[in-house]
């Protein structure tokens, strides 16, 4: 009887020790699972940029590089534990909090956050290919090279000189990893969302192609970037003189084809370079924009204010508005108040 009792007494110690300890390695493993394991110091989130053709290695380097895990080890051992060995690039938002479970999940499924992109004040692709650059995966020169590319841009209906239309300033999203081929795309996409059946059908009114009004919008806005309100005045004056077959003379074009944006006053001599983009020396529209013209530029074309100015001078108070003329005579007298304002801020160049 007595062993009977000790049996049962150590049988229901043993039981006991067993479950202690399976509990104990339950609760350890759902704590390597489950529980918190990254922690995020003076933010609530962090990015996590993992470059196409990142290892495994890499990625725990990163984590460790800014102290994101509170402990490496159960991490890898999830890791190895639900075969993430598949790397996949991109920008990911990681929570204060997170656990193991969450986190090798979200990199293991590719779930990334998008980026907002915006630019706009762009005159050059240079310039676009470099602001891209800053905020996606890819260079600046691999951009450029798809934007130079004839073979590339021609089922698009575009060449290297005339592609700079396609760019409608705004904000987008992108993923991070996005291919120069991919942001193309896209962008050509949001392009001809932009192009409505609303905004050709008033193009067409005018005899003028997409391409034709974006390289106005673009006079447009190097003429008036400060105030949206005069924009479809402006862009009255360039249509009236288009009609007249008269010389736009617009001096940002001047500008353009000298390539030196820092020229704050135009020169006579400066309006005898010899280039396409010089309205002081061939007519009608320079083949393409000399900058990207925002919306409210092109839409300022599309709804041009009719009237029956065909010169127009800037404000002698640097106001960024201008004064308009109907005739040579009282322009000349706008534009020697200006010219005088000019010198006496001692601005030669």
């Amino acid at each position: 009887m007595k062993k009977k009792t000790s049996f049962i007494k150590l049988f229901f110690y043993s039981f006991f020790t067993f479950t202690i300890i399976a509990a104990l390695i339950a609760f350890s493993y759902y704590n390597k699972i489950y529980t918190g394991n990254t922690q995020i110091k003076n933010d609530k989130v962090f990015y996590l940029y993992i470059p196409t053709g990142a290892n495994f290695t890499n990625v725990i380097d990163s984590l460790t590089k800014y102290n994101i895990l509170k402990n490496k080890e159960s991490f890898v051992w999830l890791s190895e534990k639900k075969k993430y060995r598949k790397i996949r690039p991109g920008r990911y938002e990681i929570i204060n909090g997170m656990s193991n479970n969450q986190l090798i999940n979200m990199l293991r499924g590719g779930l990334q956050k998008p980026v907002k992109l915006t630019f706009n004040n762009i005159r050059t692709k240079e310039e676009l290919a470099g602001k891209i650059s800053k905020t996606l995966e890819f260079d600046s020169l691999s951009l450029l090279n798809l934007l130079n590319n004839k073979e590339f841009l021609k089922p698009y209906g575009f060449t290297p000189k005339t592609v700079i239309a396609m760019f409608i300033p705004n904000t987008y999203e992108f993923y991070w990893n996005s291919s120069p081929e991919s942001f193309f795309k896209k962008m050509n996409k949001e392009y001809k969302k932009f192009w409505t059946t609303e905004r050709l059908s008033k193009a067409k009114k005018m005899n003028m192609s997409p391409l034709e009004i974006s390289t106005l919008a673009s006079i447009v806005q190097a003429e008036q970037s400060r105030h949206n309100d005069e924009k479809a005045k402006v862009a009255g004056l360039y249509i009236n003189r288009l009609k007249k077959g008269m010389l736009l003379q617009s001096d940002p074009t001047v500008v353009y084809a000298i390539g030196d944006f820092s020229i704050r006053r135009v020169l006579n001599k400066d309006k005898e370079i010899d280039s396409p983009y010089n309205t002081y020396k061939y007519k009608g529209l320079p083949p393409a924009p000399i900058n990207l013209p925002e919306i409210s530029s092109i839409d300022a074309v599309l709804n041009y204010e009719k009237h029956n100015y065909i010169f127009m001078c800037a404000k002698e108070d640097f106001s960024g508005y201008h004064y308009f003329s109907k005739n040579i005579t009282q322009h000349n007298i706008y534009a020697k108040r200006y010219q005088r304002a000019l010198n006496q801020k001692k601005i030669w160049r």
